[in-house]
Parts: C-alpha cells; structure tokens; sequence
C-alpha cells in the first residue's frame, strides 16, 4: 500500500451541491487548477467520506467553452471520468447561474455526451438530453428472483433497468454488483436500475452506479433510463415521477422522436442544491 502524500490542495474553494442526495464537489475552472483536482488519486481523496470532503463524484465547470454557457467535465469518485451524469447537470444548470454563467430561463452545457439545454423553473432545474435510441429488452440477462422484466438504454451512459415487486428487498450490493459487470454489456459494464410500482403511478427506483460500485441515493440518467423503459414496456406515461433512495422525487418527460422506433428525446426535473462552500484543507492521497 502507498504511503499516504499531502496533496497540493489547501486553500482551493469548492462548493457542495446534492441533487436528490447524489452528491458531487463542483470546482470553478476559473478560480481552481483543472489538472491537479482531476488527478484520479486527488479525486479518490476529495470524495472519501471519512478523510476527504465526500461525495459521488467531482464537477469541474468551465466558462463558456465553444459558444456554450459551460463545459462540464464529471469524474466518478473512483477517479475515472464519465461522459454524462444527470444529477451532476441539474446540478451544473443551478451553479452556471449562481456564477452569472448563463441565465435561468436557457443555458447551454457542453459535456461528453453532447450539447446538453437547460433552464430553472420555478426554482427547479430542468435538463433536456439528447435523443436516446439505442433501447432493447435484455435476452441475454434472465431475470432473477422476484424479478420481471430487464432492458437497456444508453441514456448518454449505459443503463441496465430490471422490473421488479420490490425495490426495497433488492439485496442491491450483491445483485447490483452482478448485472453491473455481465459479460453481454462488454468490458465498460453499466449502472443497475431497479424499479417497483408505488400504486399511486409514481414508481420507486434504487441505483447501483459503476464508478461507485455501490449504491447512490439517486441517478438522473438512471432515472431517465427508467421512465424509457417503463414506456416502452407500456407500463407508464409521460411525466412520470420517480422517489430516490433520498425519498426526494424526479420527473422524467419523454417526447417521441419521429422516424425512430423507439427513440425518445428526455427531459429531467429534479434537485440541483449547494449545501455549502468551503476552501480546502490538506487532503492526503496515496500516490
């Protein structure tokens, strides 16, 4: 094991932000040295809940990169980056105008994943996706225990949803952790999505996300995977409301995409909140 090292990281501000308890350290590029915070050991330390600040990943957010409002580069809390991450967005959407980046009522954000539109209503960000095609039914994944049905969506990152009674008895470190690395997803894997109905027509959703490998308290394109499927599979309509594990809800709003069968252009509601801001201390890595 490495020798614990003290990072050059004291006296770089930050700001907490959670969205639905998905929660991220985001650093503004103008203000923070991009190269040494996205260090896959510096990120580690950043999100260590016992050592570091703590959190599900990191957000560097540029200043208006290519005519957009903002870049948004999204690195997982094992260091390794992501091409999209909904929370993390709405999350960017409410900090781009907090930071005089854009204005509330339209915001542009590049990320990895594409040119991502996004607004503020009512004190709620909003984000808009880009059109999701590439849905199906798993064949060769057979449903476990309890379980009914499984798909796929690529919702700017892979998702796997798997129908269930129950989110609840989902031992989800074990079954999660499973499907998250099965053979027919290739070597990259995907998140693991699983969602029961509430009776009420809102469904209930629990997310084991690879680059955490465990469990987050919500997933935004996890979410929007959900409510693609839940559509295709006839089982529900657009809006949709989804509960997190937080007991804080999203709203997915799928509108049909014409000349695809099926494609769906998404739209996400949901929390992007700063729960503080801070400087850091000395925070140790092992390098």
């Amino acid at each position: 094991m490495s020798a614990p090292h003290a990072a050059s990281l004291s006296g770089i501000p930050f700001t907490k932000m959670t969205g639905s308890g998905n929660d991220f350290v985001v650093f503004d590029a103008r203000h923070v040295d991009g190269s040494i915070v996205t260090r896959p050991e510096v990120i580690r330390a950043i999100c260590n809940r016992h050592n570091g600040i703590g959190a599900d990943g990191i957000v560097l957010l540029e200043a208006k990169p290519d005519g957009a409002d903002a870049r948004i580069h999204y690195f997982n809390s094992d260091g390794s980056a992501a091409d999209l991450c909904g929370n993390a967005t709405l999350c960017s959407t409410a900090m781009a105008v907090v930071l005089d980046l854009g204005k509330a009522e339209a915001l542009t954000l590049w990320t990895d994943a594409g040119l991502i539109h996004s607004r503020i209503s009512q004190g709620i960000p909003e984000i808009d996706l880009e059109v999701v095609t590439n849905i199906e039914s798993i064949a060769d994944i057979a449903p476990g225990s309890r379980e009914e049905r499984i798909g796929f969506a690529l919702a700017g990152v892979p998702h796997l949803v798997v129908l269930c009674g129950n989110v609840e008895a989902v031992d989800l470190l074990v079954r999660g952790a499973e499907l998250r690395r099965h053979p027919s997803l290739g070597s990259a894997g995907a998140n693991v999505n699983f969602v029961a109905p509430l009776g009420d027509g809102a469904w209930r959703y629990r997310t084991f996300e690879r680059g955490v490998e465990g469990e987050t308290l919500a997933c935004g394109t996890g979410a929007i995977a959900v409510g693609i499927l839940l559509q295709t599979w006839g089982l529900a309509n657009t809006p949709m409301t989804l509960w997190t594990s937080s007991g804080r809800r999203v709203v997915v709003t799928l509108r049909r995409e014409p000349g695809h069968a099926p494609a769906f252009r998404p739209s996400l509601r949901g929390e992007g909140r700063v729960v503080f801001h801070g400087i850091t201390g000395t925070i140790l890595t092992a390098e």
